[in-house]
């Protein structure tokens, strides 16, 4: 993974927190039959972690590091962006599922958080 990529990979995973962040403020408020509040509480942590991983990649990628032989941030960035998808992903889909059709990603969100947490 180049600078580049990194760098345009957190800008997308950010924009993405923010227009679904937006989305969530707003939008769920609007779908019949009404989202409870606390699914909407959800949304918006998984949102919001879409934005700070995001800022992280971006920061990475000015890492003079990754100029170098250095894998360290490659392999940090990869697990960020797996990670930050793996977990916000999983979320959205359970709210937006109800719960009941995507109920099996419940245990797998957690595994997003570790990646997260080891980029």
């Amino acid at each position: 993974m180049n600078p580049s990529l990194i760098f345009r990979s957190g800008a997308l995973i950010t924009a993405t927190g923010i227009s679904f962040g937006a989305f969530g403020s707003h939008g769920l408020r609007s779908l019949s039959p009404p989202i409870p509040e606390q699914k909407i509480t959800s949304w918006n942590t998984a949102s919001s972690y879409l934005i700070y991983n995001g800022l992280a990649l971006l920061a990475i990628s000015f890492h003079p590091g990754l100029l170098g032989a250095s894998r360290k941030y490659r392999l940090a960035s990869g697990l960020i962006i797996s990670g930050a998808a793996v977990f916000s992903g999983s979320i959205f889909a359970l709210v937006l599922g109800r719960g009941e059709r995507f109920k099996w990603l419940g245990p797998v969100t957690p595994l997003g958080g570790v990646g997260m947490i080891a980029g």
